[in-house]
């Protein structure tokens, strides 16, 4: 038979509390003394501050929903206690479990042999508590504690409850304490994990096969982006961490699994900014037997299915300070017209006006490609004035690698992007499945890296494996892109990324200083 779980007794033939001496920058950063000395004072009691089990009881909104009906009865809840308020014979504190929170009551004559010792227990203080379920003389639902059980000794104080964990830096370095002080954080993210799910059941719903693909790759590709780089020590070779999924999942598509996605991280070796973590979660899609405005239903009809089972029906949300209709059909515009709109006078395939008007925007021109500077500008002057949503389609086949080319048109092919907010949210296209062409224009970027030394984002050798899969013979098809955090950002109204990136990529501090304020760069 199990051991009892250890509960608070009395103490008074305990010795007295001794005044411990501390040393050591760990305490002085953080670690409360008179919380390390409760401690000691619980361990000398023969108490276990940190057991393996306690009882769990019943989430704290279950306890409350039945509370009218239950009146009287006993219930037990486990989770942080908040601020505790003493009246002298009564006590009260706050219970915050995932669920909700619930008053807890402490009274003398419930509690005769955890009264003597209940300054041991504080604000902060992991508890399972186990009571009459009962209401205040104000009416507030409240669980009269009769036993008390402390499941983790907190050796820190929590922020105030109404001052909190406010520094949005600190926030993100200490999300632990974020998720519990700002209940509102913990719901963003409880609703990151529901549009994770619902996106998952859309594509499953329609056929679709979730598969895992290398994150490890020996040749970076199906974006252009600055990888990270990594060695495997067994193996004595260089890899990369995977800018996209997209190579080996068309290579799935040639082995007949004819619809298939991945919900994964990738990595990008960029800046950091509110749209941009190095490591993010990316959607990528392929199907068999479609091209883009295939792929553009599928992105209207994941929207849809989105706004029902997410945002309840209402298409309607409020987003950086404007609102945003995401109920399809959404609006379509061409990459050039617009380009055109923006820059009069300047003709994307011609280096020497994109040039002169880099150069008029203050853009970087030295050593950039020419499509990548026309693009450059693209960005510039287009992006932040596409609110939508909007399917920006038609991209020159110079910044469309992958992509296959608009028979009416062969200086475009057949992809688009999505943007909502002037943020790119989707992007997509027709497969290029000639093996002849690919092998092409594979060979042209190797070349222009080998003509730019600076070229970070392009792999420096043809993907000889991946062409081979395309010789073998590929259905046309249709792929998508979308990243996760971004629709996140979106659905919830997230001004930042790392609103909706639990452990966003932070510059390094001295440990010590992020378990204070946060502000002390490592050396």
């Amino acid at each position: 038979m199990a051991p009892a779980p250890p509960r608070f007794r009395g103490l008074s033939g305990a010795p007295r509390i001794p005044r411990l001496q501390f040393s050591g920058s760990h305490v002085t950063d953080g670690i409360a003394k008179d919380r390390l000395e409760k401690l000691h004072a619980l361990r000398a009691a023969g108490q276990d501050p940190f057991p393996a089990r306690v009882p769990r009881g019943r989430p704290v909104d279950q306890v409350l929903a039945e509370l009218p009906t239950r009146m009287g009865e006993t219930a037990t809840v486990a989770g942080r206690l908040g601020q505790v308020r003493d009246f002298g014979k009564l006590r009260f504190a706050h219970l915050q479990d995932r669920t909700g929170t619930i008053q807890i009551g402490f009274q003398r004559e419930r509690l005769a042999a955890f009264w003597p010792d209940r300054k041991l227990l504080e604000g902060n203080d992991l508890v399972s508590v186990t009571g009459e379920l009962g209401t205040t003389q104000k009416g507030e639902p409240t669980l009269w504690a009769t036993e008390v059980v402390l499941a983790g000794k907190a050796l820190r104080h929590a922020p105030e409850k109404w001052h909190g964990l406010q520094d949005t830096e600190q926030r993100y370095r200490m999300r632990y304490v974020d998720l519990f002080a700002n209940p509102e954080v913990r719901a963003s993210f409880s609703k990151r994990s529901a549009i994770v799910r619902e996106v998952r059941a859309y594509f499953d719903s329609l056929g679709y096969l979730e598969v895992e693909t290398p994150i490890l790759q020996p040749i970076f590709g199906g974006a252009s982006a600055r990888p990270f780089r990594t060695h495997h020590n067994a193996l004595d070779m260089g890899l990369f961490l995977r800018i996209a999924p997209e190579l080996y999942l068309k290579r799935l598509i040639v082995g007949g699994m004819e619809r298939v996605y991945e919900i994964g991280r990738v990595f990008r070796n960029e800046g950091v900014s509110t749209r941009h973590n190095p490591e993010f979660t990316m959607l990528e899609s392929y199907e068999a037997w479609a091209d883009y405005r295939d792929v553009m239903a599928r992105v209207e009809g994941l929207f849809a299915h989105l706004v029902a089972k997410i945002l309840g029906g209402d298409g309607k949300v409020r987003f950086r300070e404007r609102e945003y209709d995401l109920m399809p059909p959404f609006q379509k515009a061409r990459y050039l017209d617009l380009f055109a709109q923006q820059n009069p006078g300047v003709d994307w395939f011609d280096h020497a006006s994109c040039l002169r008007r880099a150069k008029d925007l203050g853009l970087a021109t030295d050593g950039i490609e020419p499509a990548k500077l026309a693009n450059d500008v693209f960005e510039a002057t287009v992006e932040d004035t596409l609110q939508g949503p909007v399917f920006v389609h038609d991209y020159p086949v110079a910044i469309s690698p992958l992509a296959k080319r608009l028979v009416e048109d062969p200086r475009v092919t057949e992809r688009f992007e999505l943007f909502v907010a002037g943020m790119e949210l989707g992007n997509a296209f027709s497969e290029l499945n000639d093996p002849i062409d690919q092998q092409q224009r594979f060979e042209e970027q190797v070349a222009h890296k080998l003509a730019n030394e600076h070229d970070d984002e392009t792999p420096g050798e043809v993907d000889v494996d991946y062409v081979t899969a395309l010789e073998f013979g590929m259905p046309p098809a249709g792929g998508l892109g979308i990243g996760i955090d971004r629709l996140c950002m979106l659905l919830t109204g997230s001004q930042s990324i790392r609103d909706v990136v639990l452990f966003p990529l932070l510059r390094r501090v001295d440990p010590a200083a992020a378990a204070g304020d946060g502000s002390t760069p490592a050396p």
